[in-house]
């Protein structure tokens, strides 16, 4: 393969995660790449919020990709509807740079258009794509431009189409059955979907499984850059076709790897998250004010939009966000209408993932879930069922064990 097809590759792979193998294939294969990618894709009228026009990638503007990985079934699971991993990309090509911001599934943030304050992962359940995109949009106050959706079980097909990963594993574990022993070794899909999801055995829960998200996305986009034949290619496009949606469409994306090449000279990431606080028995993370300004900060720079001295009301409807006071001199909780008048750099604490519980315990817990919509109810919206139409007549719902 030619330099320039895997750099294309390489930064289709970055911007669009898992959509990477369709352009390598693409790069031989036009005509049916092009195909796979419009059965993927999913044109969508919404216009950001924060934006009067929708951002042009055929002019080199600055724009951003929210990027949903969805929890939809993989290692045996049954249930439908979250968003398991949640990352915001920034890309500017005048700059040079790009940024990667991983978001904590439990953030205690506002529901855009539910009139509720709730787990951000709760965001897609209650509204699919388009409530997540403006829920995340109005927590990091920039505009979300575009999104990509994966099954996170198709993870495990694009592993298996590269011919395995070479991880580095810490911790010897077994998720839903599969055991992954501490060392260097190559994994399949199963073990590395398994290493991707793994968060209870690890003590930096949440934060050290995206990083390990993280880590394996990278790998499979190296390794895609790295393969040739004709077999490899229509595997990979297969994977992707079978788990992948987004409103990019083939265009966009020709455009990203001719007009974007300088915007991954520098990629930075990073991860928000909070401080472990339980509400009514259940678990969440509360954000600190100065680390969410200094993030939505870093974004708005990246997107050339003013950074802001204060965070944003969110009020939502008659609900508050709720932060804790994270200055020098901070103490206690707060609510969104309390604004801070200097930044800080972003926190690089780490919380325990289990409060009281201890390293190594698997916490149990219970989550109100009568506020739910009537999927009837809301059926003229398009709105999404969390529970894909089995929830039971009890109001509540109990997470046990790994993998959640």
């Amino acid at each position: 393969m030619k330099r320039w097809q895997k750099v294309i590759l390489t930064l289709l792979g970055i911007i669009v995660l898992l959509i990477g193998g369709v352009s390598a294939y693409g790069i031989k294969f036009m005509g049916e790449a092009s195909q796979t990618v419009n059965r993927i894709s999913k044109q969508s009228d919404r216009v950001s919020a924060k934006r009067d026009d929708r951002v042009s990638i055929d002019d080199q503007e600055p724009f951003s990709v929210l990027l949903l990985g969805l929890d939809t079934g993989g290692l045996g699971r049954t249930e439908q509807g979250r968003s398991d991993t949640m990352m915001v990309v920034t890309v500017n090509p005048q700059q040079k740079k790009s940024t990667i911001i991983s978001l904590d599934r439990d953030i205690y943030t506002n529901i855009v258009g539910y009139g509720t304050v709730d787990k951000l992962n709760h965001a897609y359940a209650f509204g699919g794509v388009e409530m997540a995109m403006d829920s995340i949009e109005q927590l990091l106050d920039i505009p979300i431009d575009h999104y990509v959706t994966i099954n996170l079980d198709g993870m495990k097909d694009l592993i298996d189409a590269v011919g395995g990963i070479e991880i580095d594993n810490k911790i010897d574990f077994t998720l839903d059955g599969v055991h992954v022993p501490e060392g260097k070794q190559t994994v399949d899909g199963e073990k590395g979907l398994a290493y991707a999801r793994m968060r209870h055995e690890d003590p930096e829960g949440d934060i050290g499984r995206q990083a390990r998200q993280r880590e394996v996305v990278t790998k499979i986009v190296n390794k895609v850059v790295s393969l040739d034949g004709v077999s490899n290619y229509r595997k990979l496009l297969d994977a992707a076709g079978n788990n992948v949606t987004t409103d990019l469409d083939w265009d966009d994306m020709l455009d990203i790897a001719t007009n974007y090449t300088s915007a991954f000279q520098t990629i930075k990431q990073d991860q928000l998250k909070g401080k472990d606080t339980t509400i009514n028995d259940v678990y969440y993370q509360i954000l600190g004010q100065n680390d969410l300004l200094s993030i939505q900060n870093q974004l708005k720079k990246q997107l050339e939009i003013k950074p802001s001295d204060t965070l944003p009301n969110l009020k939502n409807d008659n609900a508050y966000m709720m932060f804790y006071d994270d200055s020098e001199n901070g103490e206690g909780d707060t609510t969104a209408n309390t604004t801070t008048g200097e930044t800080s750099e972003y926190s690089q604490d780490t919380y325990n993932q289990y409060g009281t519980d201890g390293y190594g315990q698997q916490s149990v817990y219970s989550e109100d879930t009568s506020q739910y919509y009537d999927p009837n109810q809301y059926n003229q919206q398009q709105y999404y069922d969390p529970y894909g139409g089995q929830q039971n007549d009890q109001s509540t719902e109990t997470w046990t064990g790994n993998g959640y």
